[in-house]
This record gives C-alpha cells, sequence and structure tokens, in this order.
C-alpha cells in the first residue's frame, strides 16, 4: 500500500475513533503535571525540577506503561519519546547476536552501546560486547523511566554519549498486601504472561514480579520465549536513612531465521542474565545522597546456524560476562538557591569467550578473561537566583587503565519566564570506552590502543504550558558533532580504528492536551539530518496518540509514521559476497488501537491491534515486520 494513503487512512481512522467525544466523562481522568512540578533524579542523582534541569529530558509515568500492551520498556519509548527510536525484528522479542533488533538510536546516535541503560542509576549492559540487552528491559519492573536526550557522561561516565534511558524501578508504597496480573493471547500463537505483588508494613517493604512471553513467531524459525523475574526490598532505618537491594533473572531463547530471501537454520540463542544491586540512602533537610554497589553478569550460548547451502556448525559460541562496580555521592543545599553534587564511582567489566563442542567440552578459547578498570570523580554545582535563572555546570574526570584520562565538561542555563514557561540550553560531552570485543576480538581487528569515541552536543528547548497546564508544548534543537568513533576495517588484517565522525542536527516536538477529562491527545515529532548513514535513526518519526475514556469503555487509537529509516546491508554466515542483501531506505506509517473494558473494579479486558492498515514494512534489512496483529488479554488486581 502506498506510504501517503496508509498515513491518510491512518489519520481518518484516528479521527473517526474520537469524532463523538463530548458525551459522560469522569473527570478523575485528568493526568496532568503542573509543569513546575515535574521532578527528576537522573540529571542531578537528586530530585530538581525539570525547568531547572539544563539537559533535554524525558519522563514516562507509569499510567504510560501500564496503558501499553507492550511487555518491554523499549518499545514503549520508541512511540513516546521523541528523538528516540528502537529497532524491531518480529511479533516479540528482540534477540542477540547475529540479526538481532533492540538498537536503541537518541539523536541518530546509539549503535555499538552510545545509548546508556540503566537500572536505578546504575548500568546494566554486558561486559564483553559492551552492548546492551534489549530483552531483559521488561515494563512490569519499571514505575517510570527517565530519559536524558543528550550526553549523560558527566555523571554516568562511558557509554553515555548519546543519552541515558533510567529505569527507575517498582516498590511496595501501600500498606498491606497488593498485586496485579496481565494474561494475553494473540497472533502468531503468541502468549503473555505477567503477574506482580507488593507488600508493605511499618519500615519494611517487598515487591515481587513474573513475566514469561512466548510466540511461534511470524516466520518459521522466529520462535522466542524469555522468563524474567524481579525482587526488590527496603527497610527506612530511620526518617533519614533507607536500605533497598533488588535482583533481576532473565532467561530468554531466541531464534534467528535470517534475512527472508537468505535464511539461515539452527540459528539460535540463549542467555541468562542477571542483576543485584543495593542502596543505602540519607536524605536530610540540606543534604541527601546514596552508596550503591551493583553486579550483573551473563551467560550466552550460540548457535551460529548456516546457510541452506552451507554445512552445520559443530561448536556452539560460549561467552560469559560480568560489569560490577559501586558508586558514592552526596548532593548539598548549603545557600539558598544552590545545589551542589560531589560523587565518586568506580566499575569493573569484562569476560570471556570460547567455542564448545555438542558434548560441553571446550575446544577452543577466543579470549581468556579480560578485564577493564574505570575509576572516576565529578562535582556539579546549580545556582538559582531571583528564583527565574538557574546556571549549571560541572566536571568529571574518568580513567580508564587501558587509555588513560578523559576530561568530561558540562554546563547549561535555564531561564524561568513565568509560572508555565522556561526556556534552557545546554553544552555536554560524551564519550564511550572502546569495550573487550573492540579491543581483543579474534575475528580480526582487534586494537588494545584504541581511545574513546567523542560527542560535543549542544541543544536548545522551550517549555510552554497553557490553560491551567490542559496543554503542553516542548521544542527542542540540537546539534551534536563526534569524533574518534571506532571503525572497522576495510581490509583483512587492519586494526579497528579511530576514524570516524559526524555531525546530527535536528529537532525535536512534542504536545499533550488535555482536551475534555476524558479525553487526551499526545503527539511527537522528530526530525533528523545527519552527514553520514545511520542504521536505526530515521529522518523523520511522528508519533499520534488519542486516549478517550466513556462509561467503562476506553479507546486508544495511535498512528506512528517513520520516514527514511536507513537499512544497512545485510549478511551472514555461509552468504557469498555476491547475494548479501543490498542497503535501502524505509518509509512506513502503523495504525494501532487498543480498547478496553473496565468489567469490575478489579477486571478489566482489552483487545490491542497493531499495524491495522496491513502496512508492509522494515527496521532491520532482510527482516519484514509481520502484517496485523491482534492480542487481547485481561488485568486484575487484588
Amino acid at each position: 500500500m502506498n506510504i501517503r494513503v496508509t498515513l491518510f487512512l491512518a489519520i481518518f481512522y484516528t479521527i473517526g475513533c474520537v469524532s463523538n467525544l463530548f458525551a459522560d466523562t469522569d473527570p478523575t481522568l485528568n493526568d496532568t503535571i503542573p509543569l513546575k512540578e515535574v521532578v527528576v533524579v537522573s540529571t542531578a542523582k537528586t530530585e530538581v525540577n525539570r525547568n531547572q534541569a539544563p539537559l533535554t529530558i524525558s519522563v514516562v509515568n507509569r499510567k504510560t506503561i501500564e496503558e501499553s500492551t507492550e511487555t518491554g520498556v523499549l518499545s514503549i519509548l520508541s512511540e513516546q519519546v521523541p528523538g528516540v527510536f528502537v529497532t524491531e525484528r518480529g511479533v516479540t522479542g528482540y534477540g542477540i547476536n547475529n540479526g538481532s533488533a533492540g538498537t536503541v538510536t537518541i539523536h541518530g546516535v546509539g549503535q555499538g552501546n552510545k545509548v546508556l541503560m540503566l537500572f536505578d542509576g546504575q548500568p546494566m549492559w554486558a561486559g564483553v560486547f559492551g552492548h546492551h540487552i534489549a530483552d531483559a528491559y521488561v515494563a512490569s519492573d519499571a514505575e517510570r523511566v527517565e530519559i536524558i536526550r543528550g550526553p549523560g557522561s558527566l555523571l554516568y561516565g562511558s557509554n553515555a554519549m548519546g543519552g541515558v534511558i533510567n529505569v527507575i524501578t517498582r516498590k511496595a508504597t501501600e500498606d498491606g498486601i497488593h498485586g496485579n496480573g496481565r494474561i494475553m493471547y494473540g497472533s502468531y500463537d503468541t502468549w503473555k504472561f505477567m503477574g506482580s505483588s507488593g507488600y508493605k508494613k511499618d519500615k519494611f517493604n517487598a515487591y515481587v514480579s513474573l513475566n514469561r512471553d512466548q510466540t511461534d513467531g511470524q516466520r518459521d524459525n522466529s520462535a522466542f520465549y524469555i522468563n524474567n523475574g524481579y525482587v526488590k526490598l527496603g527497610y527506612e532505618i530511620s526518617d533519614n536513612w533507607n536500605v533497598s537491594g533488588n535482583a533481576i533473572i532473565a532467561d530468554f531463547k531466541v531464534n534467528n531465521p535470517g534475512a527472508n530471501t537468505l535464511p539461515m537454520f539452527e540459528n539460535w540463542a540463549k542467555a541468562l542474565r542477571s542483576t543485584y544491586s543495593v542502596s543505602v540512602s540519607n536524605k536530610y533537610e540540606k543534604m541527601s545522597g546514596a552508596v550503591q554497589a551493583f553486579y550483573n553478569d551473563g551467560k550466552h550460548k550460540i548457535n551460529d546456524g548456516h546457510a541452506a547451502t552451507a554445512p552445520a556448525q559443530t561448536a556452539y559460541f560460549m561467552s560469559s560476562d560480568f560489569n560490577y562496580g559501586i558508586a558514592l555521592y552526596e548532593s548539598f543545599r548549603l545557600i539558598d538557591g544552590n545545589l551542589f553534587t560531589v560523587g565518586v564511582d568506580a566499575k569493573q567489566w569484562g569476560g570471556r569467550a570460547w567455542n564448545e563442542d555438542f558434548n560441553g567440552n571446550e575446544t577452543q578459547s577466543l579470549f581468556d578473561d579480560k578485564k577493564v578498570n574505570e575509576f572516576a570523580g565529578y562535582a556539579v554545582v546549580q545556582q538559582t537566583l531571583f528564583d527565574k535563572l538557574t546556571l549549571n555546570a560541572g566536571i568529571r574526570l574518568e580513567n580508564n587503565e587501558g587509555y588513560g584520562n578523559e576530561w568530561v565538561p558540562q554546563g547549561g542555563i535555564a531561564y524561568q519566564i513565568n509560572n508555565q514557561a522556561s526556556l534552557k540550553a545546554s553544552a555536554s560531552k560524551g564519550f564511550r570506552s572502546p569495550n573487550i570485543n573492540d579491543m581483543f576480538s579474534p575475528w580480526g581487528g582487534a586494537n588494545p590502543d584504541l581511545k574513546p569515541e567523542e560527542m560535543n552536543n549542544f541543544d536548545v528547548s522551550y517549555l510552554q504550558s497553557l490553560w491551567n497546564n490542559k496543554l503542553q508544548l516542548e521544542l527542542t534543537a540540537f546539534y551534536a558533532k563526534g569524533k574518534n568513533m571506532i571503525l572497522a576495517p576495510v581490509n583483512w588484517g587492519e586494526l579497528n580504528s579511530n576514524s570516524g565522525q559526524f555531525t546530527n542536527k535536528g529537532i525535536d516536538f512534542a504536545v499533550s492536551y488535555q482536551v475534555l477529562p476524558a479525553l487526551k491527545l499526545a503527539g511527537n515529532y522528530s526530525y533528523l539530518d545527519s552527514d553520514i548513514k545511520v542504521p536505526a535513526a530515521p529522518k523523520h518519526k511522528a508519533f499520534f496518540n488519542a486516549n478517550w475514556a466513556i462509561d467503562k469503555f476506553t479507546v486508544s487509537p495511535s498512528v506512528q509514521y517513520v520516514s527514511d529509516l536507513y537499512l544497512s546491508a545485510y549478511g551472514g554466515y555461509g552468504v557469498p559476497a555476491e547475494a548479501v542483501i543490498p542497503e535501502g531506505y524505509e518509509d512506513y506509517a502503523l495504525l494501532n488501537c487498543k480498547v478496553s473494558y473496565k468489567a469490575t473494579p478489579y477486571i478489566n479486558l482489552f483487545i490491542n491491534g497493531e499495524n491495522l492498515t496491513d502496512a508492509s514494512y522494515r527496521m532491520y534489512n532482510g527482516y519484514p515486520m509481520p502484517g496485523i496483529v491482534v492480542l487481547g488479554g485481561v488485568d486484575f488486581k487484588f
């Protein structure tokens, strides 16, 4: 179907879904938040007014997460946040290794772990290959998600080059036992199960959740499953001190069918990922901070598979990795309008890789235990003058045992025009340290002398609320320039090198409008202009959603439009060079709609339709996305 026709039908259908709006309404559904009251922690490691935080920030709250039928956090962000894009390849599941999706870009920057994933401010990525594991970030575990759309290396160091996605995890907040669950079933024999429960008594709280997703997939050999468990415990030591800890375990298997014209056989990957953390925090009138320790590791078992004309593999690829560290920070409010934060953190990450025969015997060591140590200290000062003007500046010194020191400066300014409008600007630097694979890869190109990738970013944002905060607008313009990008060699025998560079610029726009107490409209648009070809980074991305509640029904149609999405050339194991799928670009528009019915105060029935116009599209070259997908289910609470 022609992209313009698809887009027209999608917009027409969306408008039709909300045309009869002036009926009975429910005033309790107005969840708009005055701009001045929004607080975030990602940019200062303590609560600050969003207007006063100099960086460009988006916050996706629990209500938005619950209204989605997505199991993974990343798919929600790709729709709800301008400038953020996440690749997918099937009805559910991102995968790892060859043919995997789940690449995250912010303002066109992200491939190669240039967007840092955090759980409660602590890094979550694989120690060997340096990338995040997209399937491990489950929506049921998230209370909210804070996104820095630009470098966050001042506070978080390496890998926060293009941005930061910080998942703030859930905890029990009500006395007694409370819980909820979800069961879903739909297209391609897809099942999704979720159950969670919280308990709070006096100073103790506990929260636990379990998830299971499975699907046959829309193509042969594309089945997927994941089991995910999450536990969080907390204890209020006193009015000023708290201790908490959590554990997250994800076990999944993904099959890779290969490109549609170049199918792969017996290509699958199993992974077991776990994360553990503990935090002791303090909060006084004039100071607050925490000491945090984390440990995450993973074990991967991969059958690289074979093309139709190639022989089957005789061994598995195996890897184990780790990433652990400790962070200590404290913020002080010593004089009126001032916030001063100092912190130190230390990390060690690495792992090993080997081949193993089908009997479990190691046949080849690809690289033995490798590890990298990093240590950093930073300071950030923020001063508000006359309740209008906020100045922010900070510096970080990162020491990496491989390449030495890296200085990271950042500065910003915010001006509160009035109670409903603010103007912000910032200049920031981000970087990414070379990972174990870059430096010690056994497949060619390994270079232990690599320097970190770097990016300088400049942005200006205008935020506006109107009509008693019913209408909220945000407009951002950005300019980013990267250098020392790590590039793979063109010819065999050459080394990886710091020889790449790029210039990205563009705009983000977001709007939400509470038309009626029972009707909310929201949308966003982003434009990216890059001087290089960047996969997973469309030139145009737009999203529009309407949420209409009437009596016991809620109807939520949405449209997503993507244009000029670059698809890099695809090649796989056993595929001759002349058969590689050529590069190209993709344009598409998707119409989705969710309808829910509140049967009782504790039971909610729903059905969700995706790609209702049956558009043909790809996000990853050679991997066509499914057509119409319908999932139905029930939510229940106790």
